[in-house]
């Protein structure tokens, strides 16, 4: 069964849905950094899809789809915004979380 990737602009509305709806109560420089987050996320995705961190042998055992996104951004969920006050620190959760996933 195949099936056409999802183009990044339908990516982004998505994921910046949940996101702004998660990130509602939390400071405003956290919740502008949304944008540039799922700007950054698609860099990285498209580098693991077609780039220099694409999986190796060529015929790797695991292909990489939109379901490792949605653990990345599912893990960014798990703060309060009493923990994660600055952007820095969103940031950081979201590397640690691209470190796991990918």
């Amino acid at each position: 069964m195949t099936y056409t990737d999802m183009q990044f602009e339908a990516i982004t509305v998505i994921f910046k849905t949940i996101l702004e709806a998660f990130y509602y109560n939390f400071n405003s420089d956290v919740r502008k950094s949304i944008d540039k987050l799922l700007e950054a996320q698609l860099e990285v995705y498209d580098n693991v899809l077609n780039g220099p961190l694409k999986p190796t042998p060529s015929k790797s055992h695991y292909t990489f789809n939109l379901r490792d996104i949605s653990k990345i951004f599912g893990g960014c969920t798990i703060v309060d915004n009493k923990n994660t006050k600055t952007v820095i620190e969103l940031i950081r959760l979201w590397i640690h979380e691209n470190k796991r996933v990918f």
